[in-house]
């Protein structure tokens, strides 16, 4: 059977009697990229499932809205991307309301029981960690997702150049905490 194309399926989620079908075939070719993605700026896998679960949610309550301008993955990056981006900074004003509770990145991965990289997968994460929000995105998105810088431009609504720029900062910044470690 020929696989159904982004074109199709895009058609299929805005007509009434295949939606839910659209949706499932949705969710089957993109939660696993999407949580991925997610996960590596959330780091916790619950709170990874509840972000991945609003995105295809609002995917689902505004599907109406994507104008076909760009590629239908990368307007549910976009969304998946917005989505963490809220949560992190949510969760992080009400942990720097409970400083004393925020247990620190380190100690979040070594309770991480889905967490199965070695050391240098744990260096390399905290070392990501350290980079500012930007730079973290575009490293995860080029690094871990082998996104194109043109893909990315959509996503995120930044130039090329300017995303070239911010993962050359963020692989040298990288490239200079594990020379530290």
């Amino acid at each position: 059977m020929k696989e159904i194309t982004d074109e199709q399926l895009h058609v299929m989620l805005l007509d009434s009697s295949t939606k839910e079908k659209g949706f499932r075939i949705l969710m089957d070719r993109y939660q696993e990229k999407l949580y991925w993605h997610v996960r590596r700026i959330i780091l916790d896998f619950d709170d990874t499932d509840d972000v991945v679960q609003n995105t295809f949610i609002k995917v689902f309550r505004n599907i109406h809205n994507f104008e076909g301008k760009s590629k239908l993955y990368t307007w549910l990056y976009r969304i998946a991307t917005n989505e963490a981006i809220t949560f992190k900074a949510q969760k992080q004003k009400k942990m720097a309301d409970s400083i004393d509770n925020n247990p620190g990145l380190s100690n979040t991965l070594n309770a991480d029981s889905y967490f199965e990289g070695d050391e240098i997968q744990r260096k390399l994460l905290l070392a990501i960690e350290e980079l500012p929000e930007k730079q973290r995105i575009v490293f995860n998105l080029r690094y871990y997702d082998e996104m194109p810088y043109e893909e990315m431009s959509a996503v995120l609504d930044t130039s090329v150049g300017a995303l070239k720029a911010s993962y050359h900062h963020a692989a040298k910044k990288i490239e200079a905490f594990l020379k530290d470690e």
